[in-house]
């Protein structure tokens, strides 16, 4: 007897690395930006579920449409992107995930989602994750193919050369990056058992909220690709904190909340609007994630 799987999923993670990998056996997928997610057809029901497993079925009611044509029983994971003149925009997915279910209608008409299916969890209600990546990625196509947009299924690849292609090429399009997947790989939720490639350690965030007083924030409370919770960045250097009052002096206050910040757990921050302000940031992992913000991205900029 099949049991449907069910929120909240953990889902696979990639671990970065520096030179693409070679060789037999191995697959490549171009690495979109984006908030990751997984969709789930349950009877009548749909769910969305964030990375983190929050349920955000109520932000996206253009994707949770599309999804009601898929078979009962199945269980997808991919990414959402919002494409904005050619080319996958962060800021945009940031302000669809944060809207509220009044909102979110009309934000869907204005940056409609597009969602990049990597992976097929569960199909007819037979959890697939045991299988083989090659196996679960044919039967993924079979699926969305007859679908169309905005349900659609990554690009993959086994021939590395074309993969090196892709690298150089598709920044162009917003995707900074590569994931690679051994075709015989079940699908291990919680470890990072994939490779991601990227082009730089640097990426956009979602500025979502700051520490300490909003005439000189001591630091920025941001939501990165891929991860819908908030981390709080390393204290900004004083450049940087003169650069980040003005450009919050015009922010509303939406509220609050508490977001992990390395080397003294749980802060309180003032939240204002995602969406308005992007930062270009570093992450880097030793004991502990440490996000630094490089650069402010003005409106203008992005």
């Amino acid at each position: 007897m099949n049991v449907p799987l069910r929120p909240p999923v953990k889902v696979a993670l990639a671990e970065s690395v520096n030179v693409l990998p070679r060789g037999a056996g191995l697959a490549y997928e171009p690495k979109f930006d984006g908030h990751r997610m997984v969709i789930f057809r349950i009877g009548a029901k749909v769910l969305l579920q964030a990375r983190s497993g929050r349920i955000v079925t109520a932000a996206f009611p253009d994707l949770a449409d599309a999804a009601r044509q898929l078979p009962d029983g199945t269980v997808l994971d991919g990414e959402v992107v919002v494409w904005t003149e050619g080319r996958t925009d962060f800021a945009a997915v940031q302000k669809r995930a944060a809207a509220t279910p009044g909102r979110a209608p009309a934000l869907a008409r204005r940056l409609p989602a597009s969602y990049a299916a990597f992976d097929l969890l569960s199909e007819g209600g037979k959890d697939l994750r045991l299988s083989a990546y090659g196996k679960r990625r044919e039967r993924l196509v079979a699926l969305l193919s007859p679908l169309g947009p905005p349900l659609q299924p990554v690009p993959m690849t086994r021939d590395a050369d074309e993969a090196v292609t892709w690298f150089e090429s598709l920044p162009a399009l917003g995707v900074e990056g590569l994931v690679v997947k051994r075709v015989d790989q079940t699908y291990r939720g919680g470890t990072r058992a994939w490779r991601k490639l990227r082009h730089t350690n640097a990426r956009d965030g979602a500025v979502v909220g700051f520490t300490g007083p909003q005439t000189r924030p001591n630091a920025l409370v941001l939501v990165v690709p891929d991860d819908d919770t908030p981390v709080v960045s390393s204290p900004l250097p004083p450049a940087l904190r003169a650069e980040a009052a003005a450009a919050l002096a015009a922010a509303t206050s939406t509220g609050s909340g508490t977001a992990m910040a390395v080397g003294v757990g749980e802060v309180e921050y003032r939240a204002v609007e995602p969406g308005l302000l992007m930062a270009e940031v570093e992450q880097r992992t030793t004991r502990h994630s440490v996000t630094t913000v490089l650069r402010l991205r003005l409106p203008e900029d992005h």
